[in-house]
């Protein structure tokens, strides 16, 4: 039986237009036209021996296949990305101070740190994890040379990454109650947070009173206390653990809650080879995660 040799050049303009919503939108990405692309894509079904697309009212959505074939299209493209940087910087040294949130801490961290770290072996990182707050002023006292963090960006220095809908957190293994003539329990971070802040707000609006039942400075405390049932919490759908679950509208009769803002921010506006290098592997490691996040505009 024959191997089959993938070309990276297909693979990245499936990647691309699944990203993109479009193949007319990769076709300028990848420097190619219209027709070339879809040419391209025909030859990916051929290769693959099997159906990648199906008809979803107007448009194209993945069959099964075509989303294992997705997954591993974004890895041989980001691996062939990552020899390509590895080549043109092997001799790259430094130091690099980077900040996130607790919600990308165990998601994300690893993979930006493995693959940084293979790529540029002599560069070392020091990454902090912490709260917004804290993180913005490292990065306004320049003792963070990056930090992903919640919130509009406050400057020219800040990149939008993604923008996610907040929602209602509570236990995954204790049935959803609530009692009426009782204010609903919140957990929450020790203030200032604007999730706590989103939250409080959308329940005075609703005229639905409230009470803080159990606050934590970590974000461990909010998930074990959520999960223990001692009250819901908000936070986005990212870096869930299975003890909890984001609640439905529906399920819940609690207001809606707005998105949110996740914005990269650089201390400097002219940065060093491997910050900027470390800065585009948080981009992609981010808008390539789990949740399919609605991406800002570029």
């Amino acid at each position: 039986m024959n191997q089959i040799s993938f070309d990276l050049a297909v693979l990245r303009s499936f990647v691309a237009g699944m990203d993109l919503g479009s193949f007319a939108k990769a076709a300028d990405r990848v420097g190619r036209s219209t027709s070339a692309v879809s040419a391209q894509i025909r030859k990916l079904e051929e290769q693959a021996g099997t159906t990648l697309f199906r008809k979803s009212g107007r448009g194209l959505a993945l069959t099964e296949a075509g989303e294992v074939m997705l997954r591993y299209a974004r890895r041989l493209v980001e691996l062939n990305d990552e020899a390509a940087v590895a080549m043109r910087g092997v001799d790259l040294e430094g130091w690099i101070r980077l900040g996130l949130q607790e919600d990308f801490g165990e998601v994300v961290l690893p993979d930006v740190l493995g693959r940084f770290a293979r790529a540029h072996p002599k560069v070392r990182i020091e990454a902090r994890v912490a709260r917004n707050a804290d993180l913005l002023e490292r990065i306004a006292t320049n003792q963070l040379d990056l930090a992903l963090v919640w919130g509009a960006p406050a400057s020219e220095l800040a990149e939008p990454v993604a923008v996610s809908p907040m929602s209602w957190i509570g236990s995954s293994s204790l049935p959803w109650t609530r009692d009426d003539d009782e204010p609903l329990p919140l957990v929450a971070f020790d203030r200032p947070c604007v999730f706590h802040s989103a939250a409080t707000a959308a329940l005075d609006r609703a005229e639905i009173k409230w009470r803080v039942a159990f606050t934590s400075p970590s974000l461990a405390g909010l998930w074990a206390a959520a999960a223990a049932g001692l009250g819901v919490t908000v936070r986005t759908r990212y870096g869930l653990p299975s003890t909890v679950r984001a609640l439905s509208e529906g399920e819940t009769g609690l207001p809606p809650l707005p998105t949110i803002p996740l914005a990269l921010q650089r201390a400097s506006a002219v940065a060093p080879a491997p910050v900027e290098r470390l800065a585009s592997i948080v981009l992609d490691s981010v808008r390539g995660g789990p949740l399919a996040w609605e991406r800002a505009a570029a």
